[in-house]
């Protein structure tokens, strides 16, 4: 005699997951997107509460970095033997645009551990708290252009049409900011100490890149210029420090430099693509 088997007894299978999906991750970043109206706010806040009750505000953004630029660039300009209507606003722009990249990284590594409140209350995407970082670094580069409009107005340069690559350049720039934000920002989560090796990483590329030094200088001072060149080349910062700070200088930007930035930007994104479909929905469990 046989038994009747009893379809509704039998457990089904579970499904899989879909948190970690590429749509799911796209999903995530599309929805940041659109709630631009909540990481504008907070973006803004943030620089709000930086300087709350002080006299000059956000100004102090534009006169720590102004400082500090004019600075060293009087300091290396003379030790270097460099013309200060050159070196002044060669440092001075460089300064601009690595404190972009120097916050992006150090910033977005802490993004979700410093916002464990936000992210545990508020039923938000992972990728809002992304984009208020690179909105909130957006806002610090607005305050400090206006430091080399001071230092243009004082020392001209010889510009033409091609300073219109700066724009293109601060797009990458952007774009790269936000898969740095994501990469390191919920691996940091997760491993705190890679927050400590950035920091100590992001101090020793700094005196790595031709910032309060120039390559004119390097040929100046040494016999080997063509090794020490390719050392300095292999620098990825060099790069995304030359496409923008070149335009704006009216020297002209050769074609590989741009080619690595876009390299790097894909790779990046790759990157990005991958953390965000494997451990996006983790992050409120590890912060």
């Amino acid at each position: 005699m046989s038994a009747v088997v009893n379809d509704d007894a039998i457990p089904a299978r579970p499904t899989a997951s879909g948190s970690r999906t590429l749509r799911r991750a796209f999903g995530d970043l599309n929805a940041g997107l659109r709630n631009r109206e909540l990481w504008l706010h907070l973006g803004w806040q943030d620089i709000k509460q930086r300087y709350r009750r002080s006299v000059l505000g956000p100004l102090w953004i534009t006169v720590a970095t102004g400082v500090t630029a004019v600075a060293m660039g009087l300091l290396y300009g003379e030790l270097f033997g460099m013309d200060i209507k050159v070196f002044l606003p060669y440092v001075t722009l460089g300064f601009i645009f690595w404190n972009f990249i120097q916050a992006s990284i150090l910033d977005g590594s802490v993004v979700f551990s410093t916002n464990e409140g936000l992210i545990k209350q508020i039923p938000a995407p992972v990728s809002v708290h992304v984009y208020r970082v690179v909105w909130r670094q957006l806002i610090i580069f607005a305050h400090n252009i206006v430091i080399y409009a001071i230092v243009f107005a004082i020392f001209p340069q010889p510009l033409n049409w091609t300073a219109l690559l700066v724009f293109p350049a601060i797009v990458l720039f952007v774009l790269n900011g936000l898969w740095v934000t994501i990469v390191f920002g919920i691996l940091s989560t997760r491993f705190r100490d890679i927050g400590q090796l950035l920091t100590t990483a992001v101090q020793l590329v700094f005196f790595m890149t031709p910032i309060i030094w120039t390559t004119t200088s390097l040929h100046n001072t040494t016999g080997q210029t063509s090794s020490r060149l390719k050392l300095v080349e292999l620098n990825p910062m060099f790069h995304y420090i030359e496409i923008a700070r070149g335009p704006l200088l009216g020297e002209p930007v050769e074609f590989y430099h741009w080619a690595i930035v876009l390299g790097c930007t894909a790779v990046g994104w790759l990157m990005a693509i991958l953390v965000m479909r494997n451990y996006r929905a983790r992050v409120s469990y590890w912060v």
